[in-house]
């Protein structure tokens, strides 16, 4: 038996496959799913079946473009009916007391709602050992190490009952399970599917029940913790809901890795309103970018911001330092967005050397800008734990995700400095506030940390939340 864990930096996804005797089956399947049919063919193993825990939120799933490509059986859960999101594609539907049978492994679906209304977990047992003992459970977004699945994403009106589920599954539907069980979730720590998640990446059933304070608690104190710790709500989620749901098409083939030449993106910012999304650093961004892109970098922040942020009808031309950047295209179709045109031909370098206009954003010090009088604003994009550990005072609170809706509470002719943590973020919103019209748009560099380096006066501070600078 072998369990293989793969991982998502960004999103915080974990995917697994385990396997047996020759024979695999894949939990949770991301988009890309070279990985898995990579992995298979490392170590000898055919993928027969495909499942997943429930109808994922925060990213694309790969399940039925892997199911397409290996010819594996696709097994989910048969819990969907009649709720809000059901799936459309062909499959079989699993119930409690089922069974997947890899080689030697049962791996048997438990219905375990409150993330989602269909959800399930995975009890995992190796039949030549025990037929009763279970080894793992699976718990998708369920269970996480130091954490619960939150339980508002299908909205205002089923939150509710949804966390009194979640309080069932936790003290009915795993009761039966012993303490030794490992706990493999769907997610870890920096994930939005649920609040206050530990860095570790397994743990087990006994170690969550001693340790976990929803554990603990009456349901009604259950109900009202989780509810008032759930973290901000990602725009996109819906729309990955409704894609997962009808299946996310194969992405065997990433799109697109064409180049375009600087005078053919010229043309297709004013003829297609193409989304020119800018890859780099804020200092490089910040030094000259095209007018109008919005600058979300590379790496593992990118799915996240990327899903929240762009319009996935739009066109999305991506500008690196030099061309390509394979890995941000996989992180941009994990989210769904598959309108990818190409990359400009030699980044920023062939749009200058073109001729073409570019437009900058300053990055000003705390010392620069600490004390002026001259009607300066700060925007800080931190989240509220952030905000209330302690901020600029004066400063206009508006969390990154609310910015596109919120920018009305902004004067446009008044100068902005967007703040941050260390500036990732704030270089995200001054390309935001640029692209609609802000002009007097700076970010301040480093962001709060730099702020606080300086001793600069910070208001705000809650005692109740640590403060960033201890």
């Amino acid at each position: 038996m072998t369990i293989k864990q793969f991982e998502v930096p960004g999103l915080a996804q974990y995917s697994y496959m385990v396997s047996s005797e020759g024979e695999a089956v894949v939990i949770d399947a991301m988009r890309d799913f070279d990985r898995y049919t990579a992995y298979a063919a490392e170590h000898g193993l055919k993928i027969t079946q495909i499942t997943e825990t429930h109808i994922h939120a925060d990213f694309a799933a790969g399940s039925v473009g892997l199911a397409e490509a290996t010819g594996a059986k696709l097994a989910l859960s048969g819990y969907d009916e009649g709720e809000l999101y059901q799936y459309a594609m062909p499959r079989r539907r699993l119930k409690d007391g089922d069974a997947i049978r890899v080689g030697r492994l049962r791996l048997e679906p438990l219905h375990t709602p409150g993330h989602t209304p269909e959800h399930l977990s995975f009890v995992l047992y190796d039949v030549e050992r025990s037929v009763t003992e279970p080894v793992a459970l699976f718990s998708g977004d369920f269970l996480f190490v130091g954490s619960l699945g939150r339980p508002d994403l299908l909205g205002e009106e089923a939150k509710v009952g949804l966390a009194h589920e979640l309080y069932r599954s936790v003290h009915e539907r795993i009761a039966g399970l012993p303490d030794s069980v490992l706990v493999y979730p769907g997610h870890g720590a920096g994930s939005l599917c649920g609040a206050g998640m530990s860095e570790g990446a397994e743990s087990t059933l006994g170690y969550e029940r001693a340790t976990q304070h929803l554990f603990r608690l009456s349901e009604e104190e259950f109900v009202k913790d989780i509810l008032a710790s759930v973290p901000p709500m990602p725009v996109y989620y819906p729309r990955m809901k409704r894609l997962n749901a009808a299946g996310a098409p194969s992405v065997a083939v990433l799109p697109s890795g064409r180049a375009i030449p600087a005078s053919e993106l010229k043309w297709m910012i004013a003829g297609s309103g193409a989304t020119v999304l800018d890859l780099r650093t804020p200092k490089a961004f910040g030094a000259g970018h095209i007018r109008g892109a919005l600058n979300i970098g590379a790496g593992q922040n990118l799915s996240l911001w990327a899903g929240w942020l762009l319009d996935p009808e739009r066109p999305l031309v991506l500008v690196g330092e030099g061309g390509d950047d394979e890995e941000s295209r996989r992180a941009l179709v994990r989210v769904g967005l598959d309108g990818i045109a190409g990359f400009l031909a030699e980044g920023m370098a062939g749009w200058t050397e073109a001729g073409y206009e570019t437009a900058k954003t300053a990055l000003v010090s705390a010392t620069e800008i600490a004390g002026r009088e001259d009607g300066l604003l700060f925007v800080d994009v931190r989240n509220d734990g952030e905000w209330a550990s302690g901020h600029i005072a004066g400063a206009e609170h508006i969390m990154l995700g609310d910015l596109p809706r919120r920018m009305d509470v902004l004067r446009k002719d008044a100068p902005l400095v967007a703040v941050c943590g260390s500036g990732y973020r704030a270089s995200v919103a001054a390309s935001l506030l640029q692209a609609h019209g802000f002009e007097r748009v700076s970010v301040l560099d480093g962001g709060m940390s730099a702020w606080q380096e300086q001793g600069l006066q910070e208001a705000g501070f809650v005692p109740g939340f640590p403060h960033p600078s201890r």
